[in-house]
């Protein structure tokens, strides 16, 4: 009586968490612009300057700059990428002006140190004293001063250059800032009080560590700035991403349903339990597909319903086990036993070599072949807890209960049992 209470309270809460957040979890999943429409631009950069080298970080940054623009345009969560040593992916969903936003995008990052010199009162910093080219490559670094203040050092490459400017802005006191902009947006404005006759330049303020890298970080981008190249561009219209949407969601649902009703229509009680547990899979898949933020796209949903493959699967491979254990005259707790144990390791294995799969596509993979091996893997994962443990467990609770008593419950006849 307390195995089936057991078994009861299980399936309950289960259903009740299940049925209460459904709604919730669907409704957060992050449609990819397949989906949702958008476009796709793989971009190959190369450095403005002749002679440059296009570095890892400077790619990074590059990077970390363009989801900055797409961000200021007001599009929902860009997703940026750099690929080998020279290309950056954007993806931009659910964008109505395609044409502004790329514009944008593909503008070289411009850093200028900026004063007021001859600028009107309302004017601000208008005059642009140095720009990027006047720095050298990665020339920024960060020095601590004492054990909580931060300072960030640039070298130029003309001294006399920087000596002139520093001499004129000094002469501007109270308006004697050097402002550092990258864009049009403001990163610093420390003041200038005498000529600086050196090819360093130092700022100096409250820093923290973090600040104070992303300055220098900041600083060596606009220094060096990338000419961004179109080589790759999809586009796809909100209302096509829409329809693909729909239609694949109704083809895995009624796959889905199909599958079910097999499951339980041919392996009876596993059937239902197992069908049960599917579900229960598929509501922990979208919750850690939430969790990891992720983004849902086509090859993502073809993963997600692989993984149910898979799933039912390890529920089928467990079931005819116990139903051979009890054609060969063993009783229905001990064909339960025994079927559960033999069938584990092949289980296993399956998992294992798709997991091995999975991997190679995720570390060789870019773009949606890796959001592809993500998803499987992390169904892999699900559906070894829910598909082995969990509905072992509750297979276990239901027979160990007494109420099944038939053998016939299992899918399997009378006669097909063997005597020993």
């Amino acid at each position: 009586m307390n195995r089936l209470l057991a078994f009861i309270l299980i399936v309950v809460l289960s259903a009740g968490v299940v049925a209460g957040t459904s709604s919730w979890i669907f409704n957060d999943v992050k449609l990819g612009l397949d989906l949702k429409g958008g476009f796709e631009i793989l971009y190959e950069a190369q450095p403005i300057e002749p002679g440059g080298t296009v570095t890892k970080d400077s790619l990074v940054e590059t990077a970390k700059s363009l989801e900055a623009r797409a961000n200021a345009t007001g599009v929902t969560e860009p997703e940026v990428t750099t690929e080998g040593s020279n290309r950056i992916r954007v993806k931009i969903a659910g964008v109505t002006d395609e044409t502004k936003v790329r514009d944008i995008l593909k503008k070289p990052a411009e850093l200028t140190f900026r004063s007021a010199r001859g600028c009107a009162a309302d004017k601000g910093y208008c005059k642009v004293e140095l720009r990027g080219s006047d720095f050298k490559q990665n020339g920024a670094s960060v020095n601590q001063t004492n054990l909580n203040a931060y300072e960030i050092a640039i070298k130029l490459k003309s001294a006399k250059q920087f000596a002139e400017v520093t001499r004129e802005i000094a002469k501007l006191s109270p308006n004697n800032q050097l402002a550092i902009y990258l864009d049009e947006t403001q990163l610093s404005a420390p003041n200038v009080s005498s000529e600086i006759n050196s090819n360093e330049a130092v700022i100096t303020g409250n820093f923290t560590r973090d600040e104070a890298t992303d300055l220098k970080n900041t600083i060596n981008l606009g220094a060096l700035p990338l000419k961004l190249t179109e080589k790759y561009t999809q586009s796809v219209g909100a209302t096509l991403g829409k329809l693909s949407l729909q239609e694949t969601v109704w083809a895995g649902v009624i796959g889905t349903i199909l599958i079910l009703l097999f499951m339980m229509a041919f392996y009876r009680l596993p059937g239902i339990i197992a069908s049960f547990c599917i579900i229960v899979y598929i509501w922990l898949l979208l919750l850690g597909f939430n969790l990891i933020d992720a983004t849902l796209t086509l090859p993502g949903i073809a993963a997600f319903i692989l993984g149910i493959g898979m799933a039912v699967d390890a529920n089928i491979i467990m079931a005819e086990r116990i139903k051979e254990e009890m054609r060969s005259g063993k009783s229905i707790l001990s064909s339960q036993k025994a079927g559960s144990k033999h069938s584990f390791r092949t289980i296993i294995d399956a998992h294992v070599t798709t997991t091995i799969a999975a991997l190679v596509l995720f570390f060789i993979g870019v773009g949606s072949v890796k959001g592809f091996a993500v998803i499987l893997l992390l169904s892999i994962i699900i559906s070894v807890l829910t598909n082995v443990f969990f509905s072992r467990l509750l297979l276990t609770l239901i027979i160990r209960s007494g109420i099944v008593k038939k053998k016939s419950y299992f899918g399997v006849k009378e006669s097909e049992v063997r005597a020993l």
